[in-house]
């Protein structure tokens, strides 16, 4: 993709392809690594050809990676320092702090660069310094969309021990993107070609999830992913099985009565709104017996019960979709991969699928739009 120089404030309305915000990910992982290997299958699809990107991240972080991944090939002209545009920042702030932002046109690159990290890249290893500096360049590009000068966010992966380091006190992406937002629910939902997976509880200790989940939070989720898969994936009537929560759904309380005291409660509420939901079903043979197939989405009751089905399935092309924000956010599946980061191993496959899904979103919610003018 080529570059673009010149700035302005630019509102979504005013372009007539999409843009779409990276982040660029823990320097010390393969977040940059997969964004660079990604933009090549991009670019020879037909979503990507007509699209913008705005990337947030350090010059010299991704001129490293590139110079690994392609050894024998020149930095294209968005990387090239001489290319640069001239930013204004105040204070501690990584990126520029005014909302002025290039528009890149379409089939273009625009790199945002931080300011110079205060520490090389050291691939594999966790510092401060990158995990302020991913956190930072998330934080831009969702300001960058709530402005409307970019339609979605795709961020590349993040250390939450290093972001804790940095200073960031979240658990992760998706609890910073709703406290960022103002959104009042949110939800992760995994998908890939196999299946999509909706999470009731997310990022918290596995002994701690039982006592989060309550009727109350299965009904909300339920909601949250029933019109996500409505608006962002064209399923008019969306089919939804829930697991449950113990070894063979408690076995009618035998071994433990969520099933019965939580869990189908919150299915016959649902049920009189009209919402087509099945369960709760025993996770273990749920999966092995490809009751998946027949389901849009299947509701898990803790993180590793929904992601491990999924990862097995399909590990290096799944996406990870948050629901119920006010603006799109993917991301890839996997983690910052730090034993492959500086070595050229990485595979992008997922990279590319964030970013092509998150293109599909952009074009649904437009047709959605239109068909409610």
């Amino acid at each position: 993709m080529k570059s673009t120089s010149g700035r302005s404030n630019h509102s979504g309305a005013s372009r007539t392809h999409p843009v779409l915000a990276i982040s660029m990910g823990d320097m010390n992982g393969i977040g940059p690594e997969v964004i660079l290997k990604m933009l090549p299958g991009l670019w020879r699809s037909n979503a990507g050809r007509n699209s913008g990107i705005l990337l947030f991240g350090a010059r010299e972080v991704l001129l490293y990676y590139f110079r690994i991944c392609y050894p024998d090939a020149p930095p294209p002209s968005w990387l090239n320092e001489t290319s640069a545009n001239t930013w204004h920042y105040e204070g501690s702030a990584s990126f520029p702090s005014d909302d002025a932002l290039p528009v890149p046109g379409s089939g273009q690159v625009v790199l945002v660069p931080s300011r110079q990290s205060e520490e090389p890249v050291a691939p594999g290893q966790t510092n401060a310094c990158a995990g302020k500096l991913s956190m930072d360049a998330v934080s831009a590009g969702i300001d960058a969309c709530l402005s409307g000068q970019a339609d979605a966010l795709v961020t590349a992966p993040i250390s939450k021990e290093a972001i804790h380091l940095g200073g960031y006190r979240v658990p992760g992406h998706t609890e910073f993107l709703a406290e960022r937002t103002g959104a009042d629910s949110v939800g992760m939902m995994l998908v890939n070609d196999a299946m999509r997976i909706g999470l009731v509880t997310i990022h918290v200790p596995l002994r701690d999830a039982p006592g989060k989940i309550t009727s109350g939070l299965i009904v909300e989720r339920l909601n949250l992913y029933s019109r996500a898969l409505m608006n962002d994936f064209g399923i008019s009537r969306p089919r939804i099985a829930v697991l449950g929560l113990n070894p063979h759904a408690g076995d009618g309380g035998v071994l433990g009565g969520e099933e019965q005291d939580v869990i189908e409660p919150a299915l016959q509420m649902v049920r009189k709104d009209g919402m087509d939901v099945t369960g709760p079903w025993p996770a273990d043979g749920f999966f092995g017996s490809g009751g998946h197939k027949d389901a849009d989405l299947v509701l898990a009751m803790y993180h590793d019960q929904g992601l491990i089905p999924l990862k097995l399935a399909g590990f290096g092309g799944g996406v990870n979709v948050t629901a119920g924000l006010p603006m799109i956010r993917t991301s890839p599946d996997h983690g910052t991969a730090f034993p492959l980061a500086g070595k050229n191993l990485a595979d992008s496959g997922s990279m590319l699928a964030a970013t092509q899904l998150a293109l599909e979103m952009i074009e649904r919610r437009s047709l959605t739009r239109s068909e409610h003018l």
